[in-house]
């Protein structure tokens, strides 16, 4: 993705709105949280009353209120000093107990919960980037929307579970605590609270730049992942130039700028943290001050004013949580961020609305004065129109360049054209479903891409539901079934990453037997054999004379090797359509193609 686009604005409301549905997806373990989180804060606010009544009712025996003593009298053995200690020590420890068991069962839902919405939001980003048409994935390093699937989806339980669930509790709590206190004293209480627009003043100051270094933060990160997948990628290169050191540079400086960024958020956040924490440091001191003048003057006892720093602690401390809440959303908003311009990209290329399913065809295909390129004002494909017959084959040469895998890549609608249109059996393939017009299009492209699967798996990946027989049948019709045989486990050997453990001739018949298994009407090959020697060339043009039988065929060509096997050529040049004609008339016109064969093979047509 372009990072140089013009940047949304992405407010918290809308980050936490986005991603919120992601939680209710999840509502059982959401219902166990929120239960423990609320049993916590009536647990919490239970805590310090055992303290107030040893100090105030058993060591300085002043009398308990009538709805305490009736609380008390309930239990066993509390008519002496000594009992009623044991029962206090008894509620501190049960307290504590319980405490404990929350926060362990709280940390296991909360973990569970978080995984499970990291997956539902990862799942739903990969199906998004296989449904972005191959103009985003050609603006899109793979390292990057790798990044994304992996690491980035990681914000949504950072927002959901680390910040607006503590948020909610923190408000729930802040309502009861402050309720408690208010009874106590009120003038405390409104002391206590003052220090909020201070906090306010902060949060304010730091949001946006938290923002901008977690979106860069993420962003170089990003550029890492790039240099890695690019490296592992093309491992073969990299050795055979000897460019390992400068590989090792590229990751070097990837990872400075890295540490460069996270220091630079890190403080950010730490600055926000440190005057936030200075606010409620201020506030405590405060009503330690003027709390401890209430105490000398007997307007509360030694245990109120202990029970109300320990409320104090219960206040400021949700109060840090609301004030931190925004901080960590903005620490994932960089994330949340790079995951929404995903989740919203729109497809270039979609099913229009009304669009029908393609019925079987029989292959008639008409390009109208097709134009097309892939920067504006750049066209790669000027005023094109052609036909093709049904079950007829025709070859695009043409020196690098000249737009022949731009023309041919029109067809399963990989791009739409700027101007003109593609129609199939005469239907404009814009008017119909995108799924039904690829399953009536078979491709077999120049490097042949394998999956680190079966050979079985490999042949059957656009028609899984294929018998073994079938199968076999294809591979055999390829010239795939003898080499198959040899292999230490037949069909069901595993290949290696990208079919690294096959020749390249061995590759392209695999790929030929999964086009055959497809059986397409449409079938569109991408110069099967300009990388293979000779015989090898013999034994796929042999499979893919057998592949073209009956199906309509648009072959690229480099090697005009496979132009012989064609009704029609047409030969493209700077975008357009520079001559067209048989093997044998453009020979005789001796112009663009018959320059091009000379030079491959001479004068030997």
């Amino acid at each position: 993705m372009n990072p140089n686009q013009t940047k949304k604005k992405f407010y918290s409301a809308r980050i936490c709105l986005r991603f919120l549905p992601y939680s209710f997806k999840r509502w059982r373990a959401l219902l166990a949280i929120v239960a423990i989180m609320l049993f916590g804060i009536v647990l919490n606010a239970l805590k310090p009353w055992p303290m107030k009544i040893l100090i105030d009712n058993v060591l300085y025996q002043k009398p308990m209120s009538p709805a305490l003593a009736n609380a008390v009298a309930v239990l066993p053995g509390t008519t002496t000093r000594e009992n009623v200690i044991g029962w206090i020590v008894s509620a501190t420890v049960i307290i504590f107990f319980f405490q404990w068991m929350l926060r362990l069962a709280n940390s296991y839902a909360s973990i569970g919960f978080g995984q499970r919405m990291v997956y539902d939001l990862a799942a739903d980003i990969f199906e998004r980037l296989q449904r972005l048409s191959l103009g985003f994935h050609s603006r899109s390093p793979v390292g990057d929307s790798i990044k994304r699937v992996t690491s980035d989806c990681r914000c949504v339980s950072m927002i959901i579970k680390d910040a607006l669930l503590p948020a909610c509790a923190s408000l729930v709590s802040l309502v009861i605590m402050l309720a408690i206190m208010w009874r106590m004293d009120p003038g405390l209480t409104l002391l206590s609270i003052s220090v909020v627009p201070l906090m306010l003043l902060v949060i304010l100051r730091y949001t946006r730049p938290i923002i901008e270094r977690s979106y860069e933060q993420q962003q170089v990160e990003g550029r890492m992942y790039n240099v890695i997948e690019q490296t592992l990628s093309s491992i073969p290169v990299v050795k055979a130039f000897g460019y390992e050191e400068q590989a090792n540079i590229r990751f070097q400086a990837s990872t400075d700028a890295i540490l460069e960024t996270t220091l630079s958020a890190t403080s950010i956040q730490l600055q926000f943290k440190v005057l936030a924490g200075l606010a409620t440091a201020i506030g405590t001191a405060a009503i330690i001050w003027i709390g401890s003048q209430h105490v000398l003057s007997g307007q509360i006892t030694v245990g109120s004013i202990l029970v109300f720093l320990s409320y104090l602690g219960s206040l400021y401390g949700p109060l840090q949580s609301l004030a931190y809440t925004p901080s960590t959303i903005q620490g994932a908003a960089g994330s949340a961020r790079r995951v929404i311009e995903v989740l919203e990209a729109e497809p270039e290329v979609k099913d229009w609305p009304g669009a029908r399913p393609l019925p079987p065809v029989k292959g008639f295909i008409r390009l109208e004065s097709v134009t097309f390129g892939y920067e504006r004002n750049r066209a790669v494909l000027e005023d094109i129109s052609l036909e093709v017959q049904p079950g007829n084959t025709v070859a695009f040469v043409g020196a690098t360049g000249a737009g022949k895998t731009t023309l041919v890549s029109l067809i399963p609608r990989f791009f739409d054209p700027w101007k003109g249109r593609v129609t199939i059996d005469g239907q404009d393939i814009r008017d119909v479903q995108l799924k039904s017009l690829r399953q009536q299009v078979g491709i077999v492209l120049q490097e042949s891409f394998l999956f680190p699967i079966t050979i079985a798996e490999n042949i059957a990946y656009g028609r899984p539901d294929a018998s073994p027989e079938q199968i076999e049948q294809a591979a055999r019709a390829a010239n795939a079934h003898k080499f198959i045989e040899g292999l230490p486990a037949g069909y069901d050997t595993v290949v290696g990453e990208r079919g690294a453990t096959l020749s390249g001739g061995e590759r392209q018949r695999l790929a030929i037997a999964r086009a055959l298994l497809k059986d397409a009407p449409i079938l569109i090959l991408d110069e099967p054999t300009s990388a293979l020697d000779a015989e090898t060339e013999g034994e796929v043009l042999q499979a893919l004379g057998r592949l073209m039988q009956g199906r309509t065929t648009l072959i690229i060509a480099h090697r005009l090797s496979t132009t012989r096997m064609a009704n029609r050529i047409f030969v493209l040049k700077d975008g357009m359509i520079a001559e067209a004609g048989t093997h044998e008339e453009l020979l005789a016109r001796n112009a663009l193609y018959a320059r091009l064969y000379k030079t491959q093979f001479g004068n030997t047509a």
